[in-house]
């Protein structure tokens, strides 16, 4: 048998196939030809809606137990935070309606009273809706713009107000917009009253303080106050009528070294998150001027 006949191996070019580096560079080349084709044409979008309605009902069985799990835990979530909303509902409503059966005498009280003092009736001052546009541009002031100006009648030294208690004080007036002071302003103060001692103070912007808070001012070491009580305003200044919440005590220090104390509060409004405000006429413009006396006639030098 000749030598030659023993290698029955066949040639490399029909039973093994390309080379790895022809694959490599043959795969290459058709994937990169896809990713034109599919970018420029669109050619395998057909092919991946395809793909993806025969999934969907696969993922969408193996997603169930995941949204069971969730939806059941947001369900005892909600029924808890409802129940306790209701239960908080039901305190304030209670609270309220013990308040509203004892509004009719009070008010027939204070109606009497300041009959017989001879005192006027408190100024009720007409509103103006408005709305925050934005923050001024200043960063080491507390600022804000509100959508009317002087030809809505806004006047400087206006009194600005939201839901919750006082929000500052209209410092500058704009034919369409106004600037507002906000009450966590270093520059502003607000003459306050402790509805519960009934103490005068000055509240005035803490300028330490980055999340806007107010501080009382020059108030002896001993003074009675506590914290969570009610500062509303005095109405002593001519600018924000009687009455209206500006904060609450945060906390008191008696410092040893010092002969004051140092009070924080933390105001009512909605400083840093509101959007809807009530602009104030001033109470200066509301409170009546008094009639000119009779001049004295021995002060003239007449004779009797």
């Amino acid at each position: 048998m000749p030598l030659g006949t023993l290698d029955r191996s066949p040639p490399p070019f029909f039973r093994q196939g390309p080379s790895a580096l022809s694959k490599l560079v043959l795969f290459g080349v058709l994937a990169v030809l896809l990713m034109v084709a599919d970018n420029r044409f669109g050619m395998i979008k057909p092919v991946r809606a395809a793909i993806a309605t025969v999934l969907y009902p696969l993922q969408w069985t193996m997603l169930q137990p995941v949204i069971w799990s969730r939806d059941g835990s947001k369900y005892f979530e909600s029924l808890n935070s409802s129940q306790t909303s209701e239960a908080a509902a039901q305190y304030r409503l209670g609270l309220q309606s013990q308040r509203a059966q004892q509004v009719e005498q009070l008010n027939q009280e204070n109606a009497q009273l300041r009959g017989l003092l001879g005192l006027r009736e408190r100024v009720n001052a007409p509103a103006l809706a408005a709305q925050i546009l934005y923050d001024a541009a200043d960063p080491f002031t507390r600022k804000v713009i509100i959508d009317k100006g002087a030809l809505a009648a806004v006047q400087p030294g206006s009194p600005v107000l939201d839901e919750l208690g006082v929000l500052g004080q209209v410092t500058r007036v704009y034919p369409l917009v106004s600037e507002v002071t906000l009450i966590t302003d270093r520059n502003q103060a607000v003459p306050v009253l402790n509805a519960r001692t009934g103490l005068r103070a000055l509240a005035f912007g803490d300028a330490a303080s980055r999340s806007g808070a107010l501080e009382l001012r020059f108030l002896d070491a001993n003074v009675d106050l506590q914290a969570g009580d009610l500062l509303t305003t005095s109405g002593v200044d001519g600018v924000y009528p009687p009455g209206l919440q500006v904060a609450r005590i945060s906390s008191v220090e008696h410092g040893a070294d010092s002969a004051f104390a140092r009070v924080r509060c933390e105001p009512v409004a909605a400083v840093n998150s509101g959007l809807h405000v009530l602009v104030l006429q001033p109470l200066a413009g509301l409170v009546p001027t008094l009639p000119p006396t009779a001049p004295d006639k021995a002060t003239n030098g007449s004779k009797p």
